[in-house]
């Protein structure tokens, strides 16, 4: 019978992670513009499987993008464009901005497609949010997070978060989460999208949906860190795990 390619795919540590992306800059010449923009679309694509526009509960596809300051955020600014592309109604929540021009670039993209961003995030959490979107999307902490005391604003957005009662997507990381030995702590998000390949912390992933965005990967690469995909469906650039 066929694996089952949950149990093939590797689980990388936080140490691999950081190798891999250092390599597909270094040796492989890609920019780090183009990873996000290629990892930005993969997690919009792996969002319209899971929530086709048409099965969304609210008569308007909206959903809320929570961004970081980091890369991870500046792939949740590329996934919301592509989202808008896809004719979804995202909302930006962004409250740290991040001083990096390459991260500064996916802002200004996603103001000039008319995105909103929101000026802060509602504490009456479970009200309003779950009242105004279909889902929530959370790009605010990735592998570069180191876990411990997170500071402000984002312990404050965490602990909405984790109120959430609609279906949550969490990119490569759920927030809050430690990268190698995942969290009892964190929010515990309906889908997880892991880009390049699954972190250890997967492992202790329990939603329903867990998505891989990492076809791009020269071949070279998935052979020296043995990365045992999967295959692709057709030419999609999201596989579910």
């Amino acid at each position: 019978g066929r694996t089952d390619p949950e149990a093939e795919a590797p689980r990388l540590c936080r140490a691999e992670a950081l190798a891999i992306d250092k390599e597909l800059l270094e040796e492989f010449r890609f920019g780090q513009q183009q990873l996000i923009e290629i990892w930005g679309h993969a997690c919009a694509m792996a969002v319209t499987k899971v929530f086709p526009r048409r099965s969304l509960p609210r008569k308007q596809p909206t959903l809320l993008v929570v961004c970081g300051c980091e890369q991870n955020g500046a792939v949740g600014l590329a996934c919301a464009r592509h989202l808008r592309i896809f004719e979804y109604e995202p909302t930006i929540f962004y409250p740290k901005r991040s001083s990096n021009p390459l991260f500064r670039d996916f802002t200004t993209q996603c103001e000039k497609m008319d995105i909103p961003f929101l000026s802060y995030l509602p504490a009456e959490v479970s009200k309003l949010i779950s009242d105004a979107y279909n889902l929530v999307i959370d790009a605010l902490l990735g592998v570069e997070a180191t876990p411990g005391e997170l500071p402000e604003p984002f312990g404050t957005i965490l602990a909405t978060l984790k109120q959430i009662r609609i279906p949550l997507v969490s990119l490569d990381v759920p927030s809050g989460w430690d990268v190698e030995t995942g969290t009892s702590d964190g929010i515990s998000p309906d889908v997880l999208v892991s880009l390049a390949a699954p972190k250890q912390c997967a492992t202790r992933f329990v939603g329903k949906h867990h998505l891989l965005a990492g076809r791009f990967l020269p071949y070279d690469m998935q052979k020296k860190f043995e990365l045992n995909f999967p295959e692709y469906p057709g030419t999609d650039d999201v596989v579910s795990l």
